[in-house]
């Protein structure tokens, strides 16, 4: 038999194991792209040993399930595809102020107290080039004749980023809501979220897409599909997609170290073959950076509301 000694022993470096193992795992919540994450946890599971349980949706899946778990949360990371999420996180102090090592050559509007980018998108034209139409290189060539019944463009009520699109260039005195009136007398549709407005175009049944998400429609490009992404000479908007750590994390050490992980060498090499733009200046990418682009600003103070409902209004969507 035993003796208790040795039982006791026993159970205490069970214990110790167990408590070993809770630790050794980070769970993150994020907004595509799809595959992106599970390529960061591989990596870093190989790396450090840590497991990443993943929770993958959009935004307002993520958000959603946060505010459900409230009482009880789950979640040590979050990455959000708005931005808006991160300064409104970091408003409630609902963020653990840590700034990685490797941001560095993070460019200081793409960090904060409590987060920091993962990477990049920008919006663009997205065209066909099998469409029989023109090449468009700016917004406005989109109002001529020749798109006529082809153009699409991803519901602002609906995508964050499509929504800072529509108030940046209502915005521009050489463009405004006269810029939208025209697309709407061209017949552009509003038929959903991004993916929605992506389809009709790859499939030959849209010429072109006005406000498309610029690392989705590469991604199809670089998968041989008949889609060309087109960054208008008059400017665009960045999303910045932030990494926060919650301060009700439990595994704060551990989260710490995933952070790290992509803005690592590695990490922001597998965030720019995804083909966003990597959060890391000294990154280097097979794509435009923002050095690139024209950057459009959007004012804060833009009410929201009033943009969406004169938005519906014009395209008959109210």
């Amino acid at each position: 038999m035993k003796s208790l000694k040795t039982v006791l022993l026993a159970g205490f470096a069970c214990l110790a194991l167990t408590g070993n193992a809770m630790a050794q795992s980070v769970t993150v919540y994020t907004a595509g792209p799809g595959g992106l994450i599970e390529k960061l946890a591989a990596g870093f599971k190989d790396e450090t040993g840590i497991d990443v349980n993943v929770f993958q949706a959009t935004t307002g899946k993520v958000m959603a399930r946060l505010e459900a778990e409230s009482a009880n949360p789950v979640a040590d990371v979050v990455i959000s595809a708005s931005w808006k999420t991160a300064t409104s996180f970091a408003k409630k102090d609902m963020l653990l102020d840590y700034t990685s090592a490797n941001a560095k050559t993070v460019p200081d509007f793409l960090k904060g107290p409590g987060y920091v980018a993962q990477g990049i998108s920008a919006l663009a034209i997205a065209w066909n080039p099998k469409s029989g139409t023109p090449k468009p290189a700016d917004w406005s060539d989109l109002t001529k004749a020749e798109y006529k019944d082809l153009i699409t463009m991803p519901d602002p009520a609906q995508s964050g980023s499509a929504y800072e699109l529509l108030a940046a260039l209502t915005a521009q005195p050489d463009l405004g809501w006269k810029l939208f009136e025209g697309l709407a007398a061209n017949k552009m549709i509003v038929p959903g979220a991004n993916a929605q407005a992506l389809n009709p175009v790859l499939q030959g049944a849209k010429a072109v897409v006005f406000g498309a998400v610029d690392y989705i429609g590469l991604s199809q490009a670089a998968k041989g599909e008949s889609i060309e992404v087109i960054f208008p000479k008059s400017g665009t908007v960045i999303a910045p997609r932030p990494m926060m750590i919650l301060k009700t994390s439990s595994h704060q050490n551990e989260a710490k170290k995933f952070i790290d992980y992509v803005l690592s060498d590695a990490g922001q090499a597998m965030v720019a073959k995804t083909q966003l733009m990597p959060a890391r200046s000294d990154v280097k990418a097979d794509r435009p950076l923002i050095a690139d682009l024209k950057i459009l600003e959007v004012d804060p103070k833009t009410d929201r509301k009033a943009v969406l409902d004169r938005f519906a209004k014009t395209f008959g969507m109210e």
